[in-house]
């Protein structure tokens, strides 16, 4: 009678927090914190600029994609890859915060709170999307300069394939910090894997004039179909080796993999707690 008197007095285990509001609020920690450095948010836009003026202007005319009437300044050409490095260096980099974290104390102090993990994959993952989303979108602001004029309907359209490939980056991004905990280590696998992924996406050369093993990569790399998916919406005129509908599909579904990725990590179980 005692033991279930005094079990009775036992205050239940708190409840889950659920998955919304924690996800609301990394999302919104990450925002913050991105914002309050200033050097990291000039470095993002500044650096993928500095590559599209001098690579375009360096190459200038001696490279032309298309044929004919169709061919394209390389400044023209280049553009989509520099805002998918701009997604691409804010996205991976975002997710370095994972790493100090662990550091800080502060990835323990949520993993033991009453907080699924898909709540801290999914508000991490969005907080990077969500900054590297405007910061690509903000790069559109040179758009006139690459001889593109966009419509309502084009940039509504931009926007969803920039926010794909930001999601599916970032969740990357994610799925790799979660079990590291040295930065220098994050930095040779970005080195290593995420550059030539962008080096190999088209963003410096057509997949056409690719030789015979390069193309193959630049098949099986999905960053191809995002960087051709927003060529395909700059310059609707531009003869492009995946059609639209194909190259989204290819995007969401690479997005798809790359949160599942993720998540699969996180929950993943491990012997030892992040220190």
């Amino acid at each position: 009678m005692a033991t279930q008197t005094a079990a009775l007095a036992t205050p239940a285990a708190p409840a889950s927090a659920g998955v919304l509001l924690p996800a609301f609020t990394l999302w919104w920690r990450e925002i913050v914190r991105f914002y309050r450095q200033k050097s990291r948010v000039v470095g993002v836009l500044a650096s993928p600029l500095v590559f599209w003026v001098v690579i375009g202007s360096g190459f200038g005319t001696s490279f032309r994609s298309g044929a004919g009437q169709g061919q394209q300044h390389y400044m023209d050409y280049f553009y989509p890859g520099a805002l998918i490095m701009i997604v691409l260096f804010t996205s991976i980099f975002t997710m370095m915060s994972v790493i100090e974290d662990r550091k800080e104390g502060f990835l323990l102090s949520v993993l033991v709170a009453p907080v699924p993990r898909s709540a801290i994959v999914l508000g991490k993952v969005l907080g990077g999307t969500t900054l590297s989303a405007i910061q690509g979108m903000i790069f559109l602001v040179f758009a006139p300069f690459a001889g593109v004029h966009l419509e309502v309907v084009q940039v509504l359209l931009v926007a969803v394939v920039v926010f794909l490939v930001s999601f599916a980056l970032t969740a990357l991004g994610f799925a790799i910090a979660w079990p590291m905990d040295s930065t220098q280590a994050f930095h040779g696998i970005i080195n290593l894997f995420l550059i030539p992924l962008w080096l190999l996406s088209g963003a410096l050369f057509p997949i056409t004039g690719a030789s015979g093993w390069i193309r193959v990569l630049m098949y099986i790399n999905p960053l191809t179909y995002g960087v051709e998916a927003l060529r395909a919406l700059l310059y609707p005129g531009m003869e492009s080796p995946f059609p639209l509908p194909s190259a989204m599909a290819t995007l969401i579904l690479f997005t798809l993999v790359m949160f599942a990725l993720a998540f699969l990590l996180a929950n993943r179980r491990t012997t030892r707690p992040p220190a």
